[in-house]
């Protein structure tokens, strides 16, 4: 690329440097890029700019729409300035310009594909550049670019910035077709092994070179200037040798619109492993054999899943797991490596579990975060002895939350290199690499599978800050902008821009990376629906076809921000992602089987019981007489969801109607069935969001319940999300009674109040007041709660848990039938009785019909689910003269639930079916 606003590149001393950036005379004395700026700061401001709205969209390399602008009157016209130092004041001339392009208004129509991906825009102008103008518009983009409507004598009426990515797209879509961002190593022939190629896309930066270093904190050995493809955007340099266990950076020279014209020192948004709180990245092949654990290549992934349906699946934080074992030895604790002691409680329980029937380990985000120190980190000391409601214990977590060692991990720094804190050493690049192959590997031999929780959907931080990376590369691109240019929030965080070409080609290349280099076997998408449908099926078939195998992709489908209901594109949400194969988490059963919704505080917690904690038969004392109504209507809530939220199943509601699932309402506006197929919903009924059940049935069960009546309660939960149809998912810890003592939001909570117990004998259940922060607006609800020892559970009923829940495992994976392939198999072989206006309330009753069906293993299956605090007798004419008998793990000796062998009959004269209190009861004909 050439033209009078680029710098020159010298060689001095046999180094690389960067020249001045000439940008103009006054600017000819410019700073110098010497190889000292690899050591100094992560960004350099070489000509500061006055920040502005971006008020006016690039809809491609030709045309501009400025919403709210008047095209009558005046002129547009488009100032750019190299050393960013234009300015634009109303009522007077811009000064600082290098250069002006004249624009037009553009009166005809946009191209279809323009007028879709900006529909979102306002009403507005829109102009146009003049052909010869659009091409060199390469070289513009690298500048300060202002969009100013002057008045006839030459002043400023308006002016504004422009947000870029319509142009970029346009102009650099051959960059999505690179399969080599990053560093690479190899060369062909004689060369192979011998060359380490670095590649960055930075279509904006006026200059990048490359920082090499020999370790991860030496100082600068080389500083590599860098060739910028014009057609590409993508800048490259290549050095002689291998240079793996090296680290590098990047220096970009680039105009940031809230800084101005700067120099980042950057590590590459595609490195694949880094150093120490991810200074540097790291130089490897992934392929190569020192990377790779002992068998790694033969270590083949467990065959348990042969549709998505079949997944059960256990969610796991990787420190969890192991910082409170004191099995694991003490360097592994909260580790990687912890996955690696076969003999430990925590991977006993893994492997019990296993043997039941779970398939996959889902681990919350294990990509490098930016939320927890990689060294120094620490974790506060909590006395021993403190009430079960005193506020200390919360006080001190809160004192080190920023820089103690816990955080869930939704916070992207950088997406394909692992998490450093988890690694036994995060100064040493390989490391967490082979760690994390290690973890992988001993999950595999247990027989688990293994997902990843992902978080495309933002960035930990943005603009210039030191942990920003894609914004401090290509400024105003990656992230999801308002009408003003300011970054959208929705998600809590620095949104990403998921329809864009390049940030959509980052998550695609990121999941294949995963996928093939580290097994993974499936992927859970944090705020899915803020990513378009299309990048996901992109991406559902870039995984397939480099790993050559079925990834699974479930995630969340939730509906709402600047993309809510398709505003920008058709999202890959709950309604609009039906007929794509990919999952999404149901809140229609969870809501009605928890009672009341995920967000509800105050006495909303208490008086919205739900189907499994006495909505109407078991009232607490706070919740007063509620409608037999509301109980019917959540025990219908609650069969759409055990149907797999099948659009069309229909279904005989407690007003005995029968309607489709998608025509029963569900939160006043949202149909209850909505999915196409069974592996199109995700069911749940606790997560790392929110409280636990147990916590959540603490508010809401009456105080009087006992601790064995509470575990029962919890494995009716789990007995609905086992028998649901489509893909069962369950929290770590939720078969243990897991207790987070009442703390709704753990995210940075510290090891104390995320503690597991793999020894069985405490949930944690009052170990102190929960994070003020989240939860001290509710304390005079919560602290009377905690302080009631008749809530804890014993370690017996803990126990009971541990072994209903692995019974419940069991039933589900010895049958195809509680995990029917298709909608249309449910909506043949599934029929629900005890339904409509003289139901038994209380009970559920669902038959499924095994004649003929692959891996159905019985004739025929009726299963039962009594939430009432009494037992109860139910007859289905349809169901005489059976031959049913109780499920073999209900008459094993080892059955957790001694109850059901006892008290649990069938009468096939009259089709009557006993049921003991709190209990799930299945009954199988066999063939």
């Amino acid at each position: 690329m050439g033209g009078k606003h680029l710098g020159v590149w010298r060689r001095v001393a046999g180094i690389f440097v960067g020249g001045a950036l000439a940008v103009s005379c006054a600017a000819a004395a410019a700073e110098v890029a010497t190889i000292t700026a690899c050591d100094g700061p992560f960004a350099t401001v070489l000509q500061p700019a006055v920040a502005a709205d971006a008020r006016a969209y690039w809809l491609n390399r030709q045309l501009i729409k400025w919403p709210g602008a008047n095209a009558a009157g005046g002129t547009f016209k488009l100032y750019h300035s190299a050393s960013a130092s234009l300015h634009a004041a109303p009522g007077v001339r811009v000064s600082g310009a290098d250069g002006v392009l004249a624009l037009a208004p553009f009166d005809g129509g946009l191209p279809a594909d323009v007028a879709q991906r900006f529909k979102f825009v306002g009403n507005g102008t829109v102009l146009a550049l003049a052909s010869a103008d659009a091409a060199r518009l390469g070289s513009v983009l690298t500048q300060q670019v202002m969009l100013v409507h002057e008045a006839d004598d030459g002043t400023v009426r308006d002016a504004t910035t422009l947000q870029i990515a319509g142009a970029l797209d346009d102009l650099y879509a051959g960059a999505a077709k690179a399969r080599d961002l990053g560093v690479s190593i190899g060369g062909s022939g004689a060369r192979a092994d011998k060359r380490t190629g670095f590649k960055l896309w930075a279509p904006t930066a006026q200059h990048v070179a490359l920082c090499t270093y020999a370790d991860g904190s030496g100082k600068a050995t080389a500083l590599t200037a860098m060739r910028r493809d014009d057609a590409t955007g993508i800048w490259s340099a290549h050095l002689e040798g291998n240079r793996s266990g090296q680290y590098y950076q990047y220096l970009v020279d680039v105009v940031a619109p809230s800084a101005g014209l700067v120099r980042n020192l950057v590590t590459d948004p595609y490195s694949i492993s880094l150093t120490t709180d991810s200074k540097r990245s790291y130089i490897a092949d992934l392929n190569a054999a020192n990377l790779k654990p002992a068998g790694w290549d033969k270590t083949p992934t467990p065959k348990k899943v042969a549709t998505q349906s079949d997944m059960t699946v256990y969610e796991l934080h990787v420190r969890d797991f192991s910082i409170n074992d004191s099995t694991v030895s003490a360097a592994n604790r909260g580790k990687y490596t912890a996955f690696t002691e076969a003999g430990s409680n925590g991977m006993k329980h893994l492997a019990a579990l296993s043997k039941a029937g779970m398939t996959d380990i889902h681990l919350l985000p294990v990509f490098d975060i930016g939320s927890v120190p990689e060294s120094g980190c620490a974790t506060p000391a909590i006395p021993a002895g403190l009430a079960p409601d005193s506020e200390e214990q919360q006080a001190l977590v809160a004192k080190t939350q920023s820089t103690d060692c816990y955080n869930w991990g939704y916070d992207p720094y950088h997406y394909n290199a692992p998490e450093g804190s988890y690694a036994t050493d995060p100064a040493d690049g390989a490391k967490r690499i082979i760690e994390f192959r290690q973890m992988v590997q001993a999950l595999h031999k247990t027989g688990l599978r293994v997902g990843m929780d992902v978080v495309y959907n933002h960035t930990f931080i943005a603009g210039q800050n030191e942990k920003s990376v894609l914004d401090r590369v290509v400024p105003g691109y990656y992230h999801r902008l308002n009408d003003k240019g300011a970054i959208e929030r929705s998600t809590c965080c620095d949104n990403t821009a998921t329809e864009n070409l390049m940030m959509a080609k980052l998550i695609i290349d990121s999941v294949e990376q995963w996928a093939v280099q580290y097994k993974i076997d499936s992927f859970r998408f944090d705020l899915m629906g803020h990513q378009p449908r299309a990048a996901m099926e992109q991406l559902q078939a870039r995984a397939d076809r480099a790993t050559g195998r079925h990834i699974n992709l479930i995630g969340e489908g939730w509906n709402f921000g600047e993309v809510a209901d398709g505003a920008r594109f058709v999202q890959a949400s709950q309604l609009s992602l039906n007929g794509s194969g990919i999952g999404t988490f149901s809140d229609r059963a969870r809501d009605a089987v928890r009672g009341g919704g995920a967000g509800d505080s105050g006495v909303q917690m208490i008086t919205q019981q739900g189907y499994i904690n006495g909505l109407v038969y078991d009232a607490n004392a706070q919740a007063g007489k509620r409608p037999a109504s509301d109980l019917l209507q959540a025990s219908d809530l609650v069969k759409a969801g055990l149907a797999g939220s099948i659009r069309s199943y229909p279904l005989q509601t407690w007003d005995g109607k029968t309607q489709q699932l998608q025509d029963i309402v569900y939160g006043g506006n949202q149909p209850a069935g909505y999915a196409s197929e069974p592996g199109e919903v995700v069911n749940y009924v606790e997560n790392h969001d929110n409280q636990t059940l147990y916590d959540i049935n603490a508010f809401k069960l009456p105080q009087s319940t006992t601790g064995a009546e509470r575990a029962q309660v919890q494995m009716l939960g789990a007995a609905i999300n086992a028998f649901s149809q489509g893909v069962a998912y369950f929290h770590a810890g939720f078969d243990i009674l897991r207790s987070k003592s009442l703390d709704r939001n753990s995210f940075e909570s510290g090891d104390w109040f995320n503690r597991v117990d793999w020894s069985y004998q405490d949930n944690y259940y009052g170990t102190g007041a929960p994070r003020a922060e989240d939860n001290g607006k509710d304390y005079a609800l919560i602290k009377p709660l905690l302080r009631d020892a008749a809530i804890k559970p014993s370690p017996q009923d803990i126990a009971y848990a541990r072994d209903a829940f692995r019974d419940l495992l069991a039933i589900r994976s010895s049958s195809t039938l509680f995990r029917l392939r298709t909608a249309a198999d449910i909506k043949q072989r599934l029929r629900f009785h005890n339904t409509g206006g003289g139901q038994v309330p209380t009970v559920i009753v669902a038959h499924l019909d095994g004649a003929g069906y692959a891996g159905a293993n019985f004739k025929s299956i009726t299963y039962l689910i009594n939430v009432d605090k009494v037992a109860q007798r139910v007859t289905v004419e349809e169901e005489k003269n059976r031959r049913y008998q109780l499920h073999p793990v209900h008459t094993n000796m080892a059955a957790a639930d001694k109850r059901v062998a006892l008290e649990a009959k069938y009468d096939a004269a009259s089709g009557t079916f006993a049921i003991p209190p709190r209990s799930a009861v299945v009954f199988v004909e066999k063939n």
